[in-house]
């Protein structure tokens, strides 16, 4: 069984301040997005569970969860690397108890965007993760960076992506780039074919500040609204080279790109888990 990617909707709470950064980050200098076409939902993916839980209308994508059943979705090839993204909108208020955590036991990796819903008082956190070789087999090592966003992301939707590159993996909000995962090594880093999913179902055990708070299904349905699809990839079956994350001339990252990855970091970055003392920092070799 193909190892998946996760990118999409994971919704649980986190008690930690929002920013008292203003505004929003400087001009990254550079828009990836601009270079890939969206595609319509069914070009790219197909349900995978919960079918009456997913409306698709002129584009746009709902799904829900509700006391009844939760919603998936796959897309429709696996990827060797690429650009993954979409527009999302998240519901507002209570949206505790509520995961993505696709359900797949096996040696295999994962690379995620999942949105942390969150209790009336606190806003959403964004966590962006890397497991290599041992999600959900009880080898779980978890590499976490969270972030508060400089906009309510339920307001309007905005565009979320992961660029997976041979040498680098890139996690972008509308076109900013948040946060950069170098290959450092072969143990270090995902290689295999991976699917895209996306996902909401009750994960009340463990999800929000690790239990404490669990879906209130007074608040239901939950829902998680997204469009403007983008696939670009490298496929188990065609060589090619995926896009680029920044200007022509730079391997990685433009300097202007890393000042404006680093202001976000300075700003909104709410948790790292290479500076997390209670981890275990033999497992996480990288930092």
């Amino acid at each position: 069984m193909s190892p998946l990617m996760i990118f999409y909707l994971l919704l649980f709470s986190l008690m930690l301040s929002p920013s008292n950064a203003q505004g929003g980050p400087p001009s990254p200098g550079y828009y990836p997005s601009s270079n890939i076409s969206p595609l319509s939902f069914d070009q790219g993916f197909r349900n995978l569970w919960g079918p009456h839980h997913q409306r698709l209308d002129q584009g746009s994508l709902t799904i829900w969860l509700d006391s009844n059943s939760g919603s998936g979705f796959k897309s429709l090839q696996s990827y060797q690397s690429g650009y993954f993204g979409a527009a999302i909108k998240l519901q507002p208020g209570y949206t505790a108890g509520l995961s993505n955590n696709q359900d797949h036991p096996g040696n295999h990796d994962e690379i995620d965007i999942e949105f942390l819903g969150t209790t009336l008082d606190k806003p959403y956190v964004l966590q962006t993760n890397v497991y290599i070789r041992g999600s959900g087999d009880g080898n779980i090592i978890g590499r976490e960076m969270r972030f508060h966003l400089w906009f309510d992301p339920t307001q309007d939707f905005h565009n979320y992506a992961i660029l997976w590159k041979p040498n680098e993996i890139i996690f972008l909000v509308d076109d900013v780039p948040i946060r950069r995962y170098p290959r450092k090594s072969d143990a270090t880093y995902p290689t295999r074919p991976m699917y895209v999913y996306g996902s909401i179902w009750d994960a009340s055990d463990w999800a929000t500040e690790e239990g404490k708070y669990k879906a209130d299904y007074k608040y239901q349905p939950f829902i998680g609204r997204y469009k403007n699809f983008k696939l670009k990839g490298c496929t188990t079956s065609v060589a090619c080279q995926p896009p680029s994350a920044s200007p022509s001339g730079f391997d990685s990252l433009s300097p202007q790109q890393y000042g404006t990855m680093q202001w976000v970091q300075n700003n909104y970055l709410v948790y790292n888990y290479c500076h997390d003392p209670r981890r275990d920092h033999t497992l996480t070799p990288e930092c």
